[in-house]
Parts: C-alpha cells; structure tokens; sequence
C-alpha cells in the first residue's frame, strides 16, 4: 500500500510534514503529524504524552520500538534529531490519538482489514480488485491479463527464491535483473530509464503485452531449472536466472526476426490513458542506441 491509496481527506501524509528517504523507505515526523490530527499548541509535548500512555497502558512498546531518531530540519533552520516512523509504524499510532480528525482515518483501516479478510478466504476477491484498479488506470483488459499472469508467476518464482535460500531484498533484486539483463539486453533500471519512468516505479506496470509475456517466459524458465536442478543457495539460484535470461533473450531474438522490429519499447503508461500511448511521438523516448546504460537495479 503506498501512499497515494489513502484517500486525499484522511491522509496525513501531506507536504507540511517532514520526511526523510531512510531504509529504501519514508520516515515521517510523529510531531507534525501530531499536530495535524490533533491541532495542539504544543504537538511535542502532546507525543511525550502519548509515548508514556502507549508504553505504559497500551502494551505498544513494539512499536515505540520502532521509531527512528533522525535529523529533520526545524522551523528554526537547524537540524535536529526527530522521532519518525515508517508508514506502517504511523498508521498504528494514528489509532492511539482520540481525534477527530483522526477518526474517519481509523474506519478506513476497518474497512481495509475487513476487505484483506474477505481476499484470504475468497482469492477471487482480491483478484477482481486488482482487475478494477487496471481498469481504472485506463489498461485494456488483454494488457490486465497478461499482468495478472505474470503477477502470479512472479510470486511463485520469489516464493521458490526463498524456499531456496536467497534473501529478500538485495539477492532478489540481482536474481531479478540476471533474468531481466538476459531477456532485454538491458538492466531494470536502464529499462526504466529508457521508459522514462522515475527509479522507483513499478516497470512491469508500464511494459507492454509482449515484454510482458517474455518476462513471464524467462521467469517460467528459471522456476523449472530451479526444480529440475534442486539449486539451493544464491549462487546457485544465480545460475539459474543467467541460463533462464539466456533462454528468454534467445526467444526475444526470433521475435524481433519475425516482427522485423525491438520487443524492448519505449511506450510507458504515466499520465494518460495507455490506450492513447499509440498516440505518444517517438521521438520524445531516447533510442536504445543513443545512450549506453551501465545501471544497476
């Protein structure tokens, strides 16, 4: 869940508070969010407060233990360190403030919780939804399948990662590239780059139906060399994903004969409709051949 899936009224994520990138993550400032929610004069003492009330008669050191102390920049120009927590940590404090504002905040975690509830005993569910959010999006339903089918092949494959022995993070994010370096000649973020898409986007969600199915093709690959091979460890699972990206750029090399054109494609899906992206000049993108892309993921 990021940020932007909060509704505009509840969010208390916005620009007055200070935050900081740390962790591959935001870490928001409890004090203007405090002040946000709650509109007290004096939002620092009002979360010492709360900080004794949650240790004390809440039972919620856990997550007091997962604040983190780092330097924000104060309304007096000086840095000073600050208590911030993740998303995660702030959405759990924001139902321990007795504020009205932060209320209609709390029947929307309900309702969220109560809909993660109906996905686990109804997957249906949770796949229709998923469908409605692409749908939304402007993505026509043949583009919709084609991701949901390689959304459910690349749980499998990250499922088998950690039954094998690889570590979630740094190691999936290089397994990730053997296979997407093999399949497109290109590294992830290059890909993105030649897309045009900020570092942190989600790329599958702006490729097209064919770099989609090569992605879900090399990606089936690596799943069965990683069984048939019974490879354990991430040198192992390493090869696996060069041969499986090997097998998948070798494929995308008979494609590109046949349709006497690149499968890697410029086209990205950011503000507008992917049904007008036809419409996007070309010569907007940067070609694969004006640049040379050493980037890593």
């Amino acid at each position: 869940m990021t940020d932007e899936h909060l509704p505009q009224s509840l969010s208390p994520f916005h620009p007055d508070v200070r935050r900081l990138w740390h962790r591959n993550e935001w870490y928001y400032a409890i004090v203007d969010i405090i002040g946000f929610l709650t509109e007290s004069k004096d939002p620092g003492a009002y979360w010492r407060n709360t900080k004794k009330r949650l240790a004390q008669d809440e039972g919620a050191q856990q997550t007091l233990d997962h604040l983190v102390q780092l330097k924000l920049k104060a309304q007096d120009g000086r840095f000073r360190l600050t208590d911030t927590g993740n998303r995660q940590t702030i959405l759990r404090l924001m139902q321990s403030i007795p504020s009205p504002r932060a209320e209609p905040l709390r029947l929307w975690l309900a309702q969220v919780g109560e809909e993660r509830f109906e996905e686990i005993e109804h997957p249906e569910i949770a796949l229709e939804r998923v469908k409605q959010t692409y749908r939304a999006k402007g993505y026509d339903e043949a583009w919709i399948e084609e991701r949901i089918k390689n959304d459910l092949l690349r749980n499998e494959l990250t499922d088998e990662w950690k039954e094998r022995g690889a570590q979630e993070g740094v190691e999936f994010a290089v397994l990730t590239n053997e296979i997407h370096q093999g399949t497109f000649a290109i590294s992830v973020q290059a890909h993105k780059k030649y897309k045009l898409l900020p570092s942190k986007t989600n790329l599958r969600d702006h490729m097209t139906p064919l770099e989609l199915a090569l992605t879900s093709l090399s990606e089936a690959t690596a799943i069965t060399l990683h069984r048939d091979r019974e490879s354990l460890g991430f040198s192992q699972l390493r090869c696996d994903a060069v041969d499986a990206g090997e097998a998948g750029g070798e494929a995308r090399l008979v494609i590109e004969k046949r349709i006497g054109k690149p499968v890697l494609s410029p086209q990205n899906f950011l503000g507008q409709s992917p049904k007008k992206q036809h419409q996007v000049q070309q010569a907007q993108q940067p070609s694969l051949f004006d640049e040379t892309f050493h980037e890593h993921p």
